[in-house]
């Protein structure tokens, strides 16, 4: 069976790759049908281990991504250290980077922002998880200051997230938000008289910041294409989706 997936158009040096996995072609029943990638949402863990494996071989991923523990913070963690026992928990982290060839980053994601980054060389790898509470947090700071060197040597890009028109948040997440540095323009009010929030405007404004101009992606919304993505927001109950990235070997 073909796995569908979601191929990153940016600009990734050569040699390094990006996929983004869609909600179809695993096994996994309703609410979690069909390729839900996590084991922490209510799925049997069997079916969640056979779509990991389809994964892994429809992308011939070189490979077991480093799945984490996301906690919605700013931890960066390191992947090159010493490999951990197939019974170990999962770090514990909202962000991974790497300087070998042939691991796989990985962030799950079934509303917040994963966004992606490069070295325009190749040598170091970036991925990070974005909700609010991270982006407020720092988790893309954290994760660039991590990967050292000059950002402006970075590429990043921003993949699907609840997007703009869905996002509808209180006056005390944007409040965070402007009390971090975040411009204003990032959100728009309501006809509930709450805010509606673009995450990927926001990200993108942060990368920039911080010297990443190359900033590619951020035009999907998960809330809206119930077909392709899972939405926490939308159905509560249901799976995760994961943004890979690895150098080959």
């Amino acid at each position: 069976m073909t796995l569908p997936w979601l191929r990153p158009a940016w600009e990734a040096p050569r040699g390094v790759h990006a996929a983004f996995t869609l909600r179809s072609g695993g096994v996994s029943a309703p609410p979690w049908d069909s390729l839900n990638l996590g084991r922490h949402v209510g799925d049997d863990p069997r079916a969640v281990a056979i779509n990991r494996q389809r994964v892994v071989q429809g992308l011939a991923l070189p490979a077991e991504p480093c799945w984490l523990e996301q906690l919605h913070g700013n931890e960066v963690h390191e992947a090159d250290a010493a490999p951990r026992p197939e019974a170990a928990p999962p770090p514990r982290a909202d962000a991974a980077v790497t300087r070998q060839s042939g691991v796989v980053l990985a962030i799950q994601v079934a509303d917040c922002l994963p966004v992606l980054l490069a070295a325009e060389d190749g040598s170091v790898l970036g991925a990070a998880h974005a909700g609010w509470r991270g982006l407020v947090g720092g988790v893309i700071e954290q994760t660039v200051a991590t990967m050292g060197g000059p950002p402006e040597r970075l590429v990043a890009w921003l993949g699907p997230c609840i997007g703009p028109e869905r996002f509808e948040v209180g006056a005390e997440v944007r409040e965070a938000f402007l009390t971090a540095g975040d411009a204003p323009e990032a959100f728009r009010e309501s006809p509930a008289g709450r805010w509606l929030c673009d995450l990927p405007a926001i990200a993108r404004a942060r990368l920039q910041r911080l010297g990443v101009g190359r900033v590619a992606g951020g035009g999907w919304c998960t809330v809206a294409d119930p077909a392709q993505f899972f939405s926490h927001r939308r159905d509560q109950l249901t799976g995760r989706m994961a943004a890979l990235l690895w150098r080959e070997t």
